[in-house]
């Protein structure tokens, strides 16, 4: 909200139109709105501009602001601009795994276990990430929910996260939410080896804005419109999707695996 105000503030003092600033800021004067009535996350990016903009008139530094933002945030600081800004706008969601059920279909354990895991991780920092990821999932349960199509690695529900009982439950939520209309779940193949590169995620978005991925790598996700990227990343994802099973099928998979962790 100061981020918002200060922006507005001294916009206003040097007489400038909030579609002034979208065009130095590279965005929309939409964007520019939602950023003074602290409706929309300010990006590194955003805050560097503002500073140059305005150079720190009074004192005032964007760059900070946007830090002490993100450092109250429970989500990673490169994941926020998709969290934050495109899960709640997004129609369609592809998704492909190859190592873990995917962050929305995630139960509070499981999501547990594998936070816990993480190098010299405290556990509050354990508890705010999982609080976040809990709160991304809040999307699925709007009224028009955005529809969600997970592929998922076969050797997932055999993968053991918490032991029997967290993957008991866990498999069991994924049948749960499967079960509604908007979330597809397929389960592929491990002999497919275009899904050896890595997870991703790609969203469709209304108002025919350009489709936006997110592809993880060890230490962050790399977020983008590029073209050329997210043409790439829907052919794997064709590519991955000719390996999966019927959806039928692969929650007969899932229901044995269930059993199975006994």
């Amino acid at each position: 909200m100061r981020f918002g105000a200060e922006m507005r503030r001294l916009r206003e003092a040097a007489e400038l139109s909030q579609a002034a600033v979208a065009a130095r800021l590279g965005c929309t004067q939409t964007q520019v709105s939602r950023l003074e009535k602290a409706t929309r996350t300010p990006s590194r990016s955003d805050a560097e501009r503002l500073d140059l903009l305005f150079g720190t008139a009074e004192g005032v530094s964007f760059t900070r602001l946007y830090q002490s933002i993100t450092a109250q945030s429970g989500s990673p600081v490169w994941f926020r601009s998709w969290v934050e800004e495109i899960e709640p706008t997004l129609l369609v969601l592809r998704s492909w795994d190859p190592l873990l059920i995917p962050g929305l279909l995630q139960t509070e354990a499981y999501a547990r276990h594998i936070f816990s895991q993480g190098p010299q991780i405290t556990p509050e920092d354990v508890d705010e990430r999982v609080e976040a990821r809990m709160r991304r999932q809040h999307i699925l349960d709007r009224k028009k929910p955005p529809m969600l199509l997970a592929l998922v690695d076969a050797g997932v529900l055999r993968r053991r996260i918490g032991g029997p009982e967290v993957m008991r439950e866990q498999l069991g939520h994924v049948l749960e939410l499967a079960q509604r209309p908007a979330v597809f779940v397929q389960v592929v193949d491990p002999e497919c080896v275009a899904g050896l590169a890595g997870a991703f995620m790609i969203a469709k978005l209304p108002n025919h804005q350009p489709d936006v991925v997110s592809s993880d790598s060890p230490t962050q996700a790399h977020i983008t419109t590029d073209h050329d990227i997210v043409t790439s990343i829907w052919q794997r994802y064709e590519a991955i999707r000719l390996w999966a099973y019927p959806e039928r099928v692969s929650l007969k998979m899932i229901e044995e695996a269930r059993r199975a962790w006994t």
